[in-house]
């Protein structure tokens, strides 16, 4: 009896991987700058796509229909962007992401007039959180204005409920990047009453001597960092050199354990990261895959990856794109068109892939999903979560979100 309940449990799996694998596939496009500026993160998070699709795959796919993971290399460029999109677009796919702020707004408008779904996590326009105005467009998770402002959030916590004469600097990279925050960060300068100056320094990051020596005249009692990859340990020796302390630095959540090894474990002791994700393979999730792909040989990149935050980000984005598509296929049947997916989406609730990142609720009117990020600080060894997952002065970056999507949506109506 045993055996014959073996052999039938073994018999329905593998009906269900066949049926699964008959099925027609929920196709996703990754169109992703693989070759030049965003190479530091988009391998993490194309793997982690791809890893956790043979995942779901091996279960029988999203009810029934297999994940197709489609990859393709846009340059950073957004006309290659463009041709990425109307060219899988004509293939009959719904669901892309650009993982790049000049790509997602250049293919924005036509994701818009096509009503196609574009994933816009940590990407691209702040205000296409406004589900009112962006309709197809869904930037799960914390957008550059929301992460500023948690930034903000955990110095006042700091300063012990009062930033009247707190000295903030923000230092960013000048590229649409690292200017994405400052309207917020102009906005909360003004209602909270601490100073705010910025020190921008130009691409490709390689020269920040003077931006740190005018940092250290300036003296502030935090820094805020807009910056990417290996532009975070050239920050870190600036400050060594000038003698400003590393625990006086945020950094936005591209900042990951490549950069920390990079800086000297030791050396970066006390340096903090805005985060959307858990860090680390510890993770439920993680821990999953590895013990169904990559302890068998299977996984779609190297193993060192999955303990690269960056990894995590990749698993936090996709696995919200299909928990919305399975939503969709379940609520509402195959085939499936891109307003099932649009309902699926604003159906998730409370997700938050077993732990790996904040809850999320996504509504037709806040496709941002909460928006919350916590503050991590490397002790030498690990990184130590400093505060909870929050979301701090919501009201004000929905006012500039609400501003700024008012004027996006009187530009095309002129049109």
């Amino acid at each position: 009896m045993r055996l014959r309940s073996i052999l039938g449990g073994l018999a329905l799996t593998l009906v269900g991987s066949m049926t699964a694998m008959a099925a027609d596939p929920v196709r996703v496009a990754l169109c992703y700058d693989l070759s030049k500026a965003y190479t530091f993160v988009t391998p993490q998070i194309a793997q982690a796509a791809r890893d956790y699709a043979d995942i779901l795959n091996a279960k029988g796919g999203l009810e029934g229909h297999p994940i197709e993971v489609i990859v393709q290399d846009h340059g950073n460029e957004p006309q290659r962007g463009i041709e990425c999109y109307e060219r899988l677009k004509r293939e009959g796919v719904m669901i892309f992401d650009m993982l790049s702020t000049p790509v997602s707004r250049a293919v924005l408008p036509r994701v818009m007039k096509d009503g196609n779904i574009l994933m816009q996590s940590l990407a691209g326009r702040g205000d296409a959180i406004d589900g009112d105005v962006f309709k197809w467009v869904f930037p799960i998770g914390p957008t550059y204005w929301g992460q500023a402002a948690n930034d903000v959030g955990y110095i006042k916590q700091k300063s012990g409920g009062n930033l009247k004469g707190v000295k903030i600097a923000f230092v960013y990279v000048d590229y649409p990047f690292g200017q994405e925050p400052i309207g917020i960060m102009k906005t909360l300068a003004q209602k909270e009453g601490f100073d705010l100056q910025l020190f921008p320094y130009p691409l490709p990051g390689n020269d920040q001597a003077s931006t740190w020596t005018q940092i250290r005249r300036y003296n502030p009692d935090w820094i805020i960092s807009w910056s990417l990859a290996n532009m975070n340990v050239i920050a870190s020796r600036e400050m060594k050199r000038n003698g400003i302390a590393i625990d006086k630095y945020i950094a936005v959540n591209w900042f990951n354990e490549v950069d920390i090894k990079n800086m000297g474990v030791d050396a970066a002791k006390g340096i903090k990261r805005g985060t959307n994700v858990a860090g680390g393979s510890s993770q439920p999730l993680v821990q999953q895959i590895l013990k169904e792909l990559y302890d068998k040989g299977k996984g779609n990149g190297d193993r060192k990856h999955t303990e690269d935050v960056y990894y995590n980000t990749g698993l936090a984005i996709w696995s919200i794109a299909f928990e919305g598509a399975r939503l969709a296929i379940k609520k509402d049947g195959w085939p499936l068109t891109p307003q099932k997916i649009k309902d699926g989406m604003e159906s998730i609730k409370d997700y938050d892939a077993n732990g790996l990142m904040a809850p999320v609720t996504v509504t037709a009117k806040d496709h941002g999903g909460g928006g919350k990020t916590r503050i991590e600080m490397w002790d030498g060894t690990k990184w130590v979560p400093q505060t909870d997952w929050i979301a701090a002065f919501s009201d004000d970056v929905w006012g500039v979100v609400k501003e700024q999507s008012a004027e996006y949506a009187k530009s095309e109506a002129q049109k």
